[in-house]
């Protein structure tokens, strides 16, 4: 059944033609590297912070939060504690540090301190990581997009790559940044609108959905016991989730990509806090919406059944919910607008992921690499010709992420196995300067190991009950980037005080 009007196409497609055209206009005269992957360093602090929040959310954020309240409650909002306090770390003590001379990642602080091996040992774990997450964040989410737009898998992978990849290609950060910030503004609008209109259609209104949603355990959002495994906690959130964004937003490019194009310090600094004061109150509100859509189904049938999703998908049949609602419960245009808003979210996480990707493969690798005696045309060239390439990568792996289940996992999860490599080697370029780039890298490659292993273990059936009997659970994701920051500093460490001993005993 279609439940799509004239009216929502209307919308949807005006709304993909418009930030296209946004797009192009804004990024207009890319004359050379600093323009494309930059911004020319003339982007306001404010534009700059708000993309910042656009870029770390995804679709698949904008349906899964609802989807994890719905099953659950309000737990979650522990993490985003962390994810607050992390930012306020990051502007006091990181930010200046990008800003001594003018880098294009922060994986130039590596080569400063140990040398090319561990800046190209940190771009290769961020190439890596970034494309088959960012792969399978888009398989996942045109998932239950497609039972919005009734589109196959395949076009509709290619739909959303190849529309993020028109206004990446020609202008670049900038036009990635102002296309998130509208981008931003049009999921939070919707957050906010469903906030207020799934209580107009219960009796009793705002005040009785709350009610229900607290006697049905839905609002609970407190958990003090301390644990490695789930269910979330505050540790978890004060703890783990301070160190994973730590990484996210100082150690991996696609985010301090976008702090390096603020003009000074201060500004970095400014864009930071911004995205601190509104990343809260933006996951609170699609967390309540999912406690909302809980009260609403216990009263209304659904009016699609919920899918049954493929094993290993990354997909529950919750995540199927908050589009299923849009699709049946909206008025048209409304409903156009809000599928817009995850539109918005999944374009808007394609095209940071490209820019981020051609920046580390054009300035950490080849300008580096073969960039002597090459022109600032043929660098812009490349940058343009390698998000190109990127943009291909990401449908491949989207693509394949629907055929093998167990990379599918792997690769969801991947972002939290390079994490803690890539914080612990940073935090020693920034503050254990005249090392050895041999340990570090050893360091960031025995993390990346460990981690795997942390994650494979428990899920392999030859090796599942022996975990489980010797630790009791699965290590839940948001202690990996602890766990792997400790590994390499911890590895590096000894490993130096090996050579420097080795070294010291020779007459």
């Amino acid at each position: 059944m279609n439940f799509l009007t004239l009216a929502d196409w209307l919308v949807i497609v005006l709304y993909l033609l418009g930030i296209i055209w946004l797009g192009l206009w804004l990024g207009q005269d890319q004359k050379n590297t600093r323009d494309y992957f930059l911004g020319s360093k003339n982007i306001p602090w404010w534009g700059i912070g708000f993309s910042i929040v656009a870029a770390e959310t995804s679709a698949l954020t904008i349906i899964g939060v609802p989807a994890m309240a719905y099953g659950t409650n309000l737990a979650f909002i522990q993490m985003i504690a962390g994810y607050v306090i992390a930012r306020i770390i990051l502007a006091v003590v990181m930010v200046p540090h990008y800003f001594h001379g003018e880098i294009y990642s922060p994986y130039e602080l590596f080569a400063n301190s140990f040398g090319p091996a561990a800046r190209q040992t940190a771009g290769g774990f961020f190439l890596i990581s970034e494309t088959l997450a960012a792969g399978v964040r888009v398989y996942v989410a045109c998932i239950p997009i497609q039972l919005m737009l009734g589109l196959q898998v395949l076009p509709a992978i290619v739909l959303f790559v190849a529309l993020s990849l028109i206004y990446t290609y020609i202008g670049g950060l900038k036009a990635v940044i102002w296309t998130d910030a509208v981008q931003f503004g049009l999921f939070l609008a919707g957050g906010l609108f469903t906030l207020g209109y799934v209580p107009s259609l219960i009796d009793g209104g705002f005040a009785r959905v709350l009610t229900e949603a607290k006697a049905g355990g839905k609002l609970v959002w407190l958990n003090t016991h301390f644990s490695l495994g789930a269910p979330f906690n505050i540790w978890m959130g004060l703890i783990g989730a301070t160190v994973q964004v730590m990484s996210s937003h100082g150690a991996e490019q696609l985010i301090v990509q976008r702090v390096l194009a603020c003009k000074n310090v201060a500004d970095g600094r400014k864009a930071l806090v911004l995205s601190a004061v509104f990343i809260f109150p933006l996951f609170l509100i699609f967390l309540l919406c999912g406690a909302m859509l809980w009260v609403f189904y216990q009263k209304h049938p659904f009016q699609i059944p919920l899918p049954e999703p493929r094993a290993g998908s990354g997909i529950k049949a919750n995540d199927f919910i908050f589009p299923i609602f849009i699709l049946t419960e909206v008025p048209p245009v409304l409903r156009g607008f809000l599928i817009v808003a995850i539109l918005s979210a999944a374009m808007s996480s394609v095209s940071s992921a490209l820019t981020s990707l051609a920046s580390v493969s054009t300035m950490d690798f080849v300008k580096h690499l073969a960039g002597r005696g090459r022109s600032e045309e043929f660098f812009l060239r490349f940058s343009k010709l390698s998000t190109v390439f990127w943009a291909g990568a990401l449908i491949l792996v989207a693509y394949l992420s629907r055929q093998v289940d167990f990379v599918l996992n792997a690769a969801f999860s991947l972002r939290g196995l390079t994490s803690g490599a890539l914080l612990g080697g940073l935090l020693l370029a920034i503050f254990h300067r005249q090392r050895r780039a041999a340990p570090v890298v050893t360091g960031m490659a025995t993390s990346l190991v460990v981690m795997t292993t942390i994650q494979v273990l428990p899920k392999w059936g030859v090796t599942k009950m022996f975990w489980l009997t010797l630790f009791g659970a699965e290590i839940f994701w948001p202690w990996y980037t602890l766990i792997g920051t400790a590994i390499t500093m911890v590895t590096a460490e000894i490993l130096e005080r090996v050579f420097r001993s080795d070294h010291t005993s020779r007459p």
